[in-house]
């Protein structure tokens, strides 16, 4: 056997050794937290943060520069997860442990027929784009 072979072995038996909630959820974790850099919540929130308790123009200094600390803090701690999610060690490292949203927007689930909980009726309710910054349109508004 090569050292790959041997490695992948190794890599399979950590794998099925390691029971299945553990790793599932640190693996869903670290893929959540690693595209940090396209939700940009921690970005916004720090901004928004910032604003409000110092001043809107720390807000779009300080605030950026802590958004944008905090995002590749998460995203650097979501690349170790997702390479060691078959190891123990299945503790959230930041928390929270999934990104956070401003508080003046939490998008809500996408409409689509994934989550629509009323397909047979041939409608649903939902987000539209959440995945956009500032996309607020929904299906159904109440």
């Amino acid at each position: 056997m090569n050292i790959s072979n041997i490695a992948v072995c190794i890599a399979v038996a950590a794998f099925l050794s390691a029971g299945c909630a553990g790793p599932e959820r640190k693996l869903g974790r670290g893929l959540t937290n690693i595209s940090e850099v396209t939700r940009l919540g921690e970005l916004r929130r720090s901004m928004e943060q910032t604003s409000i308790w110092n001043s809107p123009e720390e807000g779009m200094t300080t605030g950026f520069i802590r958004g944008v600390s905090e995002t590749a803090k998460r995203t650097v701690v979501g690349a170790y997860e997702v390479m060691t999610f078959p190891l123990p060690g299945y503790e959230p490292i930041l928390e929270p442990e999934y990104g956070q949203f401003p508080d003046n927007f939490r998008p809500n689930l996408m409409s689509d027929s994934t989550f629509a909980t009323d397909g047979a009726l041939g409608f649903s309710g939902g987000d539209v784009a959440p995945f956009l910054l500032g996309s607020r349109f929904k299906v159904f508004d109440y």
